[in-house]
């Protein structure tokens, strides 16, 4: 239509396809990687805009914990299967036992900085030359740090201090023989914006992101849900309250919000009100060192 000017969510998906199609005409085996969370999902609707009326060219890959959520599990098999995607899944379990390495211990056992091996080694096995993820700049300090095509080198270490230009939304994705590329097609994406565009585009989500009963122990503040994988002790005290979830990581490491929004319109509210990141709220992992996540980018995390 003559004079026609795209709203700033149709620049964002027009931006975010034609990462993709940038991927797909850079390298030779790119894959996404994808854990059933609301980001992952909004980039694999992306990418099927981006490809269509074919499939998606690359495989989803997950790399699987132990401690997820099962409904964020159920969706991503489901998922997959409904769009008829190739799902690979490799577990941090397997790494362990393989490479004889240390389980974490404590309150919160989380596995979160295990992955990077079994990442490293899905990398190396599949000869993956570009990871796609869907980290965003508005989550962390860190991840504001990386560019959309960011480097990694032989060992799949991230260097802050030696990035490539960005200029003119002109991507770099040459690289030397055993170096590999995460790419982050919805980086400029905001919460807010995920939000508004899975109500806009009518994206199905695993029922976690919404309001329900669940047993939790408070910690420090935050809400922690009730689990095989996490030490309850004497004095903690479980509670059944009505949460959501705002990012969906291992429950190990993933706060809830205590909510009573059971739809779209009523998450995206309880969203423009709040002024703490959904990582910064939520995520435990994030709370270790004031750069946990720089650090475990830097020794290859997604």
């Amino acid at each position: 239509m003559k004079g026609y000017r795209l709203d700033y969510l149709e620049q964002l998906e027009a931006e975010s396809i034609h990462i993709f199609r940038e991927v797909k005409s850079q390298f030779e085996r790119p894959a996404l990687l994808f854990s059933g969370g609301k980001d992952s999902i909004t980039m694999v609707h992306l990418a099927r805009k981006a490809f269509a009326p074919g499939k998606i060219p690359f495989p989803l890959v997950h790399v699987d914990t132990g401690h997820n959520f099962p409904e964020a599990l159920a969706f991503r098999d489901k998922l997959a299967d409904d769009i008829k995607a190739t799902l690979v899944v490799r577990k941090v379990e397997d790494t362990i036992q393989l490479k004889k390495l240390m389980e974490p211990k404590g309150k919160f056992p989380s596995r979160n900085w295990l992955q990077t091996y079994t990442l490293i080694d899905t990398i190396e096995e599949f000869k993956f030359d570009c990871c796609i993820g869907g980290a965003r700049r508005d989550e962390e300090k860190a991840r504001a740090k990386e560019r959309i095509f960011s480097v990694r080198d032989e060992f799949g270490q991230w260097n802050p201090k030696l990035q490539r230009p960005e200029l003119w939304n002109i991507y770099n994705g040459r690289i030397h023989k055993g170096e590999n590329v995460r790419v982050f097609p919805i980086s400029n994406w905001t919460e807010l914006d995920i939000w508004n565009y899975i109500r806009k585009e009518k994206i199905a989500l695993p029922s976690i992101y919404f309001s329900h009963d669940r047993n939790v122990i408070e910690h420090e503040g935050q809400l922690v849900a009730m689990s095989e994988h996490v030490q309850i002790s004497e004095n903690d005290i479980i509670q059944s309250k009505k949460v959501r979830y705002r990012t969906v990581g291992d429950m190990t490491c993933t706060a809830a919000v205590e909510s009573s929004a059971s739809n779209l319109d009523e998450v995206i509210d309880e969203i423009i009100s709040t002024r703490i990141s959904e990582r910064g709220e939520t995520r435990i992992d994030d709370k270790v060192t004031e750069a946990a996540m720089e650090d475990r980018k830097k020794n290859g995390y997604f």
